[in-house]
């Protein structure tokens, strides 16, 4: 049971004067209200003109190039570390119309990368923008398509390259893409100056060699901080309304044999001669002190401020990047530029190339070239630099001393000339670092309204067994860790059913289990409705989908999609997902409501597991997702309560007493906010539960302990803010009746003490 203070009539109420901590249960969201986040303070600065000093982040310098740029139509899908892009020219809308620019939330990367199309015969310049390696996976057929035939006008592609320590996804580069489809790729050094100047070079280099681009930018890149002198936005030369007015047709541009046999040769005897030439001719890669020695480093645009770095450390640079080391900085590191590498090496003993992660492209290449030419420069990279992982200062000073002092440019250090003994150290095993730090592993926020649908997944493997879960790309994700350790593959965004499509025995026996799929309502609009949902109606999988359905692509930054159900003034919302799903011809479909409800969340997947009915099962479970739901509220409790409003909250308990120090609610929720705490009774030793002030009033830990039928600790109280005459009369009405019973039990006690 739940030791519920309403039912009680004799609820413990906490006065807070002023308070700025909320709960769900306090103030409701209005349907017309949305929860993105809002960057309208950033996007004031996208109307600075020439000559005016713009200080702000990579990202939001981005965008101000583009308006700067002429560009014609920009869209993209979201997705770290270049989400904000988007929220960026969501919250740019006004602006972007003044210049006559489209803008779109892409369905998908896909999505985005095919609307370069529209600068196939024309000449419009557009930009797409999205998460790489994983978006350029999902667009990588639009994106051949579009370097096979070529373009007209600019086609720029910004990639978030999501490499290194701040990664959320596989370890894989862009690079290859580019290689691939003959797409060029720009690495600009991570300063905004150069970031700004890469947009505009990256339509013009398009231009030039009728060639898509890729601009990449790393995750310190796309938050690194500075200045630049702005120019005057620019309306596009040539407008879409033209293009639509007079269409035009080329047919040698359409991948069709033999068109897609010429588009071959024309990438190599003349889109890459154009774009070898617009290199050169406009500098984009940059020298350095290229004469002061006869050993040199060469290294891509983003790992500049790293090898920088690491060069300061040796007293062999300062910090405005003026350099004792000769530096060949590419700033476009695909294609290479043969002529300017032979230039650079000419004279050179030995040259370092700084290239991050695996395969080491740039490196073999630059091997072919320099041996082809019967260069005698020694080329070290790999093998002085780590094979793998993210280049950081750290890593480039090993390489770079190593690199020094292998030919005569560093005197190793000196041996320390005193040393202290140690005492011995007793034999035994020796104990890796990983078992003396504990791991933080991520997990659900507080509150999270998708922790109680993995709740109710474990309550039921108690009585079902464990079954195969076929896990998804989103926040749902973490249900793969402790203390749920549900999910046994996961194969990419919106690929949660898909990666269950093969778990349909050919002849099904009865009783046998189901396999259970998971997938966030972000990535079934991106993906999972028709890889997922309509694929398991058309090949009759009998199998479980749970939906998870929490208001927005949350995993990606909270921004609304088809299905949210807060009104947007410049996108379509509130497209039931129910509707779809039944739409595409699944039969049983259920929708909770409310995902906090244990008891039916438990009690319908149940049903979905055990269901004599055959054919794709889908559970639609809803609650807002709360970290929006928070980052929306809390403002306007806080502005209620400076005011002087009455405002009241919930929060949850547990009271020590009657903890019995089990910790299931603990093991079966996870919450942030519950943790342990010293056992007041002294003859006690086990710690007991405890609710920290992180708590959002959600319920959960209640709500497990109830299910799980696990004790009687928890309790509910209200936090009221300004309290009225009648609150604070009521609570001294509350306090005396229960100090009243406490007392007569406190007798009733005594009578049997010895």
């Amino acid at each position: 049971m739940i030791l519920d203070a309403f039912t009680l009539g004799l609820m413990h109420v906490i006065f807070h004067p002023k308070s700025s901590i909320t709960a769900p249960h306090a103030v409701h969201a209005k349907g017309s209200e949305m929860a993105e986040r809002s960057f309208v303070e950033e996007v004031r600065k996208l109307r600075l003109g020439a000559g005016e000093v713009f200080r702000g982040e990579g990202i939001l310098a981005v965008t101000k190039a583009l308006l700067e740029s002429g560009v014609n139509y920009v869209a993209g899908y979201q997705g770290a570390p270049i989400s904000h892009l988007m929220d960026v020219l969501a919250d740019a809308q006004d602006i972007l119309a003044e210049q006559g620019i489209r803008f779109e939330n892409s369905a998908s990367e896909a999505t985005a990368a095919a609307t370069l199309a529209a600068s196939v015969n024309y000449p419009l310049r557009g930009a797409v923008t999205f998460k790489a390696t994983v978006g350029t996976n999902v667009a990588s057929d639009a994106l051949a398509n579009l370097a096979s035939g070529g373009v007209r006008g600019g086609a720029l592609v910004i990639v978030g390259e999501d490499y290194g320590e701040g990664s959320s996804i596989m370890q894989e580069r862009s690079h290859a893409f580019a290689m691939k489809s003959q797409i060029w790729l720009l690495d600009p050094r991570p300063n905004l100056p150069s970031i700004v100047q890469a947009v505009k070079d990256g339509f013009e280099l398009s231009e030039a060699s009728h060639t898509p681009v890729m601009l990449q930018l790393r995750i310190r890149a796309c938050h690194v901080h500075g200045q630049f002198i702005a120019s005057d936005n620019r309306r596009p030369a040539y407008t879409i309304e033209q293009a639509m007015a007079q269409p035009q047709r080329d047919v040698d541009r359409i991948v069709l044999p033999p068109a897609s046999f010429l588009h071959e040769q024309e990438k190599l005897r003349q889109r890459w001669p154009a774009a070898v030439r617009f290199i050169e001719e406009r500098g984009l890669n940059e020298f350095f002190a290229a004469d002061v020695a006869d050993v040199g480093i060469a290294c891509l645009g983003g790992s500049y401020n790293s090898l920088i770095r690491a060069l300061q450390k040796l007293e062999l640079a300062d910090a405005y990047g003026n350099t004792q080391i000769p530096l060949y900085v590419m700033n476009v590191a695909y294609p290479l530029v043969d002529s300017e590498l032979l230039r650079f090496c000419e004279g050179k003993r030995a040259l370092l190339v700084v290239e991050e992660g695996q395969p080491h492209f740039v490196e073999q290449n630059m091997a072919a070239v320099l041996r082809q030419a019967g260069s005698a420069t020694a080329l070290h990279g790999k093998d002085l630099l780590p094979a793998f992982g993210e280049y950081t200062t750290a890593a480039v000073l090993k390489g770079v001393r190593a690199f020094l002092q292998a030919h005569g440019l560093l005197q190793p250090a000196p041996a320390p000339r005193r040393t202290i003994a140690l005492k011995p150290v007793p034999a035994g095993p020796a104990q890796p670092l990983e078992a003396s730090v504990q791991p933080r592993p991520p997990g659900f926020c507080t509150g999270c309204p998708e922790r109680p649908i993995f709740t109710a997944m474990k309550l039921l493997e108690r009585e079902l067994g464990p079954h195969h879960v076929s896990a998804d790309i989103g926040c749902h994700l973490f249900s793969i860790l402790p203390p749920f350790n549900l999910g046994n593959t996961t194969m990419g965004y919106g690929l949660g059913a898909a990666g269950a499509a093969a778990f349909n025995p050919v002849q099904p026996r009865d009783g046998g289990k189901r396999v259970v799929s998971v997938m966030g309502d972000g990535g079934f609009w991106h993906n999972g409705l028709t890889s997922g949902i309509a694929n398991a109606v058309f090949n009759r999988s009998d199998n479980l989908t749970i939906v998870v359905d929490n208001s927005y692509t949350s995993a990606t930054g909270g921004q609304d999609i088809l299905s949210s159900r807060a009104s947007n003034p410049t996108r379509s919302t509130n497209h039931a997902i129910e509707s779809a799903v039944r739409g595409v011809g699944v039969d049983w479909v259920r929708t909770v409501r409310r995902t906090y409800d244990l008891k039916t969340m438990v009690a319908t997947l149940r049903e979905a597991l055990t269901t004599t009915a055959r054919g794709p099962k889908v559970l639609i479970a809803q609650s807002e997702c709360m970290l929006n739901l928070q980052r929306r509220e809390k403002p306007k409790l806080r502005q209620a309560i400076a005011s002087g409003q009455r405002v009241v909250r919930e929060r949850f308990g547990v009271d020590p007493e009657t903890c019995t120090g089990d910790h299931s609610c603990i093991r079966l929720s996870g919450c942030p906010s519950l943790s342990i705490r010293a056992h007041p009774d002294p003859l006690r030793t086990d710690p007991v539960a405890t609710v920290i002030d992180s708590c959002v009033g959600c319920g959960l830990c209640g709500e497990v302990a109830h299910a799980a039928v696990l004790c009687p600790s928890f309790y509910r109280a209200q936090i009221v803010s300004n309290p009225t005459r009648w609150d604070r009369w009521r609570q001294r009405l509350r306090t005396a009746v229960i100090s009243r019973l406490q007392a007569r039990d406190q007798q009733r006690r005594a009578r049997y003490d010895f």
